[in-house]
């Protein structure tokens, strides 16, 4: 008995030597070993003695963690001075993310997307953080997803940015399912959010009731959107014809026309009324025409269309026919206006469909795409 009560008081004053400070904490939703210890050690049991291992650097740190040589690599490269990055306060944050689900492999993709994060200072609000975020999550899973997909959740002011913008969409009628969907799919609202009076009119405009399955689409696209940049794509779609009532109530019905740039809606509308003759108020029933790919669908398939016509076959693609085509996946759309002629037409005809899928826009095979970071 004696050498257990002796045992206990070993125990006891490593504890006191190793985590220092108060050692009552607050309830945490989960309970994880060193969590917020500046210093993590791996006590192992070997031969009846404790032996404490303490991780030379960081390398090690990441390795024993599950990084491949690999995965660590990556890493350093996108953020060499984790190198020399101090072991302690490096433990703790890995430990953080290992309590939240978060694996090897997502470290990499956070790192690779933000190079700064292990410099943050994740720990900070954390189990307030992490309660609240747990009760709107109700998974680990979705929230360690939502984490990976962005990891600022774990540094944005929580006070002052987190909690003001949930509660703005919770107060809006997004909420629950729907405010996760959107989160995951639209990590940038938290920073971004901002509703006021003309904001509220907008979404008024589009006529979108509380219970419609767009109605989330429409508050978060317009919540994220700077009043200009609103003003600025309605005006666009005005040049063509369009009435500021039948946008906005384009806008309830394909929410995502939102997210078109100017110069896509602007291409594909001119391309749409000057060489597929077709009427503007075509696209207010037909949406999908301004989100398809003007060069790899939209030009190929219209001067296709005008081939066979010229040909004067007898399977022609007009009116009705023309937007089922243009909508059509690849493989559908060969099979029934190219392979189904006979093999000498179907040749000549894929031939010219190729060479029309070829055509690049000026200085198109010259630019350079350089992506770094969150494509949000």
């Amino acid at each position: 008995m004696f050498n257990m009560i002796s045992k206990g008081h070993a125990l006891i004053k490593l504890r006191f030597l190793f985590f220092p400070g108060n050692l009552v904490a607050k309830t945490s939703l989960f309970v994880w070993p060193a969590t917020y210890s500046t210093i993590c050690p791996i006590q192992v049991e070997r031969e009846g003695k404790e032996i404490i291992d303490h991780p030379k650097d960081s390398t090690e740190v990441l390795s024993n963690w599950g990084c491949s040589d690999s995965d660590i690599s990556k890493i350093f490269v996108r953020r060499p001075s984790l190198r020399k990055a101090d072991v302690a306060p490096l433990q703790s944050k890995i430990n953080i993310l290992s309590g939240l689900g978060i694996k090897a492999p997502d470290l990499v993709k956070i790192i690779n997307c933000r190079p700064r994060f292990l410099g943050s200072r994740i720990n900070h609000n954390f189990d307030e953080r992490l309660e609240f975020f747990m009760k709107l999550f109700e998974t680990r899973e979705l929230l360690a997803k939502a984490i990976v997909r962005n990891p600022s959740l774990l540094t944005y002011d929580f006070h002052n940015k987190v909690k003001p913008a949930i509660s703005l969409y919770e107060e809006m009628g997004v909420s629950g399912r729907d405010l996760i969907v959107m989160l995951l799919s639209r990590p940038t609202m938290i920073p971004r959010t901002s509703f006021d009076d003309e904001k509220m009119e907008y979404i008024r405009k589009t006529g979108v009731s509380k219970d419609s399955k767009m109605y989330k689409y429409v508050v978060t696209l317009i919540g994220i959107s700077r009043h200009e940049t609103i003003l600025r794509k309605v005006a666009n779609l005005e040049k063509f014809g369009f009435s500021e009532e039948e946008i906005f109530s384009l806008f309830g019905r394909s929410p995502f026309m939102m997210t078109l740039s100017v110069d896509r809606v602007q291409r594909n509308m001119t391309f749409i009324l000057g060489t597929a003759k077709l009427s503007a108020s075509v696209v207010l029933k037909y949406p999908f025409l301004l989100y398809s790919n003007l060069e790899a669908v939209l030009k190929p398939r219209v001067l296709l269309a005008e081939k066979i016509q010229d040909m004067d076959l007898i399977l022609q693609i007009k009116g009705p026919t023309l937007l089922r085509a243009l909508r059509m996946t690849e493989k559908r759309f060969l099979k029934a206006f190219v392979e189904c002629h006979p093999k000498d037409v179907a040749d000549e005809l894929m031939e010219f469909y190729r060479n029309a899928k070829g055509v690049k826009r000026l200085a198109e095979a010259s630019k350079k795409r350089v992506t770094e970071g969150f494509p949000f």
